[in-house]
C-alpha cells in the first residue's frame, strides 16, 4: 500500500504562515483548547478534593489516575481502527468530546471516591475515542505542505488550554472561597462549548474512499499495511517518551530544591508556556526543513534539560530546566504526529495514530514507574540522568534510520 507523498512545491506555492492553515484545523485547535480548560480546571483540584473532601487515601488517588490513563491508551487504539473502517473521523472525534463533556457534572455531584473513579474512567474513554480520529482528521484537512504547521498549531492551542485551566481554577477557588464543587460546575461550560464547536465548526473532507464494513474492531489486519518508515516513527517516539516520563517529577524536583509548595503548580504553567509558544513555529519549520533533522534538535534540547535538572541546586536552575523541557515538547510532539501522517497509508491513518498513541501511553506509564523507583532509591537527580542515557539511545535510533527515498520520502521530503 503506497504512502501518500507530498508533491514537489516551489517556494511561491508554500503556505503563508498561519493563514495557510485550514479553518477546520483552527476549529479543532479551539475545540482542544476549550476541552483542556475544562479538564485542567477539574484535574488541578481533583487530588485535593479527593483527599480533603471525600477522605481518599494517596493510594486511591494513584489508582484513579492509573486506571484513567491506561483506559485512554487502549481506547485510542480501538477508535483509530474503527474510524478507518467507517472512513469517517469527525463522527468518532465528536463522540469522544461529547462523552468527556458529559462526565464533567459528575465531578461536581460526586458523593464518593467510587463516583469519581467512574467519572474519570468514562472521561478517559472519551479522550481515547477522540484522540486518533482527531489527529487523522487534522492530517486529512491539511495539505501536505502545511501539515507540520497544522499539527503544531493544534498542539499549541491545546497547550494554551492546559495553561489557562489551572490558572482559572486558582482564580475561581479564590472567588468561590474554596468551594470545589462550584469550580467543577463552572468547568462544565467550556466542555460543552468544545462539543458545540466540534459539531458546527468542523467539516469532514469529502470522502475519498468507500466505507468499510465494521465487521471487527481488531486492528491487526491494518498493521500489515503500515510501512517500515511508520514503525521507525513509533519506535523513536516510544524511546523519547521513555526518556521524559511524567511532568509530575518536574514539580517534585522543584520542591526538592526548596520551592514553596504554594508555587509548585506554576512549574507546569511555565512548562506549558514554553510548550505552547514553540509548537506552531516548530511545526511550521518542519514544513521547510527535513523533519528528522528538527527532531534530532528536540532530542538534544531534552538532553540539556535533563542535565540542568539533574545538577540544579536551586529553583532558578530548575526553572531553566523546566522551560527547556517545555521547549523540547513543543519541538517534538506535533512533529511526531506529522511524521505519523507522512508515513502511514491514508487508508489506515486512524489505526496508525491509535497504535502510536498506545505505544506512547504505555511508554509514559513505564517511564514514570521507573523514574519513581530511581527517585526513591537513588536520589532526585537519578531519573534525569537515566533520561539522558535513553536519549543517547534514541539519537542512535535516529542515526540508524535508513536514508531511503521512494515511499519513505516523507521522513524528510526525501532527504534526511
Amino acid at each position: 500500500m503506497a504512502v501518500e507523498k507530498p508533491p514537489a512545491l516551489a517556494d511561491s506555492e508554500r503556505g503563508a504562515g498561519l493563514g495557510a492553515v485550514p479553518s477546520g484545523v483552527w476549529a479543532l485547535g479551539f475545540v482542544s483548547l476549550f476541552m483542556d480548560v475544562s479538564s485542567e480546571m477539574i484535574h488541578a483540584l481533583l487530588p485535593l478534593f479527593l483527599v480533603s473532601v471525600l477522605g481518599a487515601s494517596a493510594i486511591s488517588v494513584g489508582l484513579i489516575e492509573g486506571v484513567a490513563e491506561s483506559t485512554a491508551s487502549v481506547a485510542k487504539l480501538l477508535s483509530g481502527a474503527l474510524s478507518d473502517r467507517l472512513a469517517r473521523y469527525k463522527l468518532l472525534a465528536a463522540l469522544g468530546y461529547a462523552l468527556s463533556a458529559a462526565t464533567k457534572p459528575a465531578f461536581a455531584l460526586a458523593p464518593s471516591v467510587g463516583w469519581v473513579l467512574g467519572a474519570r474512567f468514562v472521561d478517559r474513554v472519551g479522550k481515547g475515542i477522540r484522540g486518533a480520529p482527531r489527529d487523522a482528521l487534522v492530517a486529512e484537512l491539511s495539505p501536505p505542505q502545511v501539515r507540520g504547521g497544522s499539527f503544531g498549531l493544534r498542539q499549541a492551542l491545546d497547550t494554551v488550554g492546559a495553561i489557562a485551566g489551572p490558572l482559572l481554577a486558582t482564580v475561581c477557588m479564590a472567588v468561590a472561597k474554596g468551594a470545589f464543587r462550584t469550580v467543577f460546575w463552572l468547568a462544565t461550560l467550556p466542555a460543552f462549548m468544545a462539543v458545540a464547536l466540534m459539531l458546527f465548526g468542523v467539516r469532514e473532507p469529502e470522502a475519498t474512499r468507500p466505507v468499510r464494513p465494521a465487521e471487527s474492531l481488531n486492528p491487526v489486519p491494518a498493521w500489515r499495511g503500515l510501512p517500515a518508515a511508520y514503525w521507525w516513527v513509533v519506535a523513536i517516539g516510544g524511546v523519547l517518551t521513555l526518556a521524559r516520563f511524567s511532568e509530575a517529577f518536574l514539580i517534585l524536583r522543584a520542591r526538592s530544591v526548596g520551592l514553596d509548595a504554594a508555587l509548585a503548580p506554576l512549574v507546569l504553567v511555565a512548562m506549558n508556556v514554553a510548550y505552547a509558544g514553540s509548537s506552531y513555529p516548530a511545526g511550521r519549520l518542519s514544513d521547510r526543513v527535513p523533519r528528522l533533522r528538527l527532531l534530532r534538535g528536540g532530542f538534544a534540547i531534552l538532553a540539556v534539560a535533563d542535565l540542568v535538572l539533574a545538577r540544579a541546586e536551586g529553583p532558578v536552575l530548575v526553572l531553566c530546566g523546566v522551560l527547556l523541557w517545555g521547549l523540547h515538547m513543543g519541538v517534538t510532539q506535533g512533529l511526531l504526529s506529522a511524521l505519523v501522517a507522512d508515513t502511514a497509508p491514508w487508508t489506515a491513518r486512524g489505526t496508525a495514530f491509535g497504535i502510536f498513541n498506545l505505544v506512547l501511553g504505555l511508554a509514559l506509564f513505564i517511564a514514570s514507574i521507573l523514574a519513581g523507583w530511581l527517585w526513591q532509591y537513588h536520589g532526585a537527580s537519578s531519573p534525569f540522568l537515566a533520561g539522558g542515557v535513553l536519549l543517547a539511545i534514541a539519537l542512535l535510533c535516529l542515526e540508524a534510520v535508513p536514508r531511503l527515498g521512494g515511499e519513505f520520502g516523507p521522513f524528510g521530503k526525501g532527504v534526511l
